[in-house]
């Protein structure tokens, strides 16, 4: 089946350090049609309220993802033979416009799902999932599989701000977006602003299971509970780079102690 799907370049063949910058050296296409995953980068970081920075990601991971082989080493999986995947390039976005980014966002997303391709975006910061799930979710909500160090349900910030990094899946779950019963938020830990931060979410119907349970029930225990809570219909999975220890991902914009190691998610 690989003949007909697009093939990363072999680093065997030519060096990692040359040819074009694209998410998994796949090829650049500049539309999502006939694609099954479209990897899209969404360089943008308008919902940050600390450290900026995480619009220079996609950048970035492009240049690291040449560091990827074809096949998984324990399982066998050649993801590129079953798949038709490609690297559209980045959404348009607007740095200094927090309303016309998250319109930009979702007008970029609506044309890869209406191309018929699921869309794997590399952001940016949280705020993004926003207008991603609008794109995703338009017709009916799907349910969320969220690897964090934060549960980004909060309401307001700094005033009447609903639209932050840290409201993403309120805004997600008011809009119809997301079906609250079937979220399971993964590794939430540290400090809140309030006793009753968390609340709202878990009346909802959220499931947070935060980093000390996670500790103490073991991966597969946590992953279990998971899948049964996403079920079989439609999900989003979104892994926000806080979910990982600041001492290996110290560029992170909300850093957090005691986060995964970077072995953790790989299983």
């Amino acid at each position: 089946m690989s003949g007909t799907f697009f093939q990363p370049v072999d680093a065997a063949e030519v060096p990692r350090f040359a040819g074009h910058s694209t998410f998994m050296r796949l090829p650049a296409v500049q539309t999502a049609a006939g694609l099954d995953v479209a990897l899209v980068g969404i360089p943008w970081d308008g919902g940050t309220t600390n450290r900026a920075g995480a619009r220079h990601g996609p950048r970035e991971v492009r240049n690291q993802s040449s560091l990827m082989r074809r096949v998984h080493h324990v399982s066998g999986t050649e993801p590129f033979s079953i798949a038709n995947v490609a690297d559209v390039g980045d959404l348009s976005v607007n740095p200094i416009d927090l309303i016309d980014g998250l319109a930009r966002i979702e007008a970029g997303m609506d044309e890869i799902v209406a191309a018929g391709a699921i869309p794997l975006s590399v952001g940016g910061d949280h705020l993004t999932t926003l207008p991603v799930l609008r794109a995703v979710a338009r017709h009916r909500p799907v349910g969320l599989i969220h690897f964090d160090a934060h549960s980004d349900t909060n309401d307001r910030y700094f005033g009447d701000n609903s639209y932050t990094h840290g409201t993403p899946f309120r805004r997600a779950i008011e809009e119809g977006l997301l079906d609250p019963k079937r979220i399971v938020q993964i590794g939430i830990r540290g400090s809140i602003y309030d006793p009753g931060e968390h609340d709202w979410a878990k009346q909802q119907g959220v499931r947070i299971i935060y980093m000390e349970e996670f500790v103490s029930r073991g991966a597969e225990d946590v992953m279990g509970e998971a899948r049964r809570i996403a079920g079989d219909l439609p999900t989003y999975v979104t892994f926000d780079i806080d979910s990982i220890d600041p001492s290996m991902a110290p560029g992170t914009g909300t850093p957090e102690a005691g986060g995964f190691t970077p072995a953790r998610p790989n299983r």
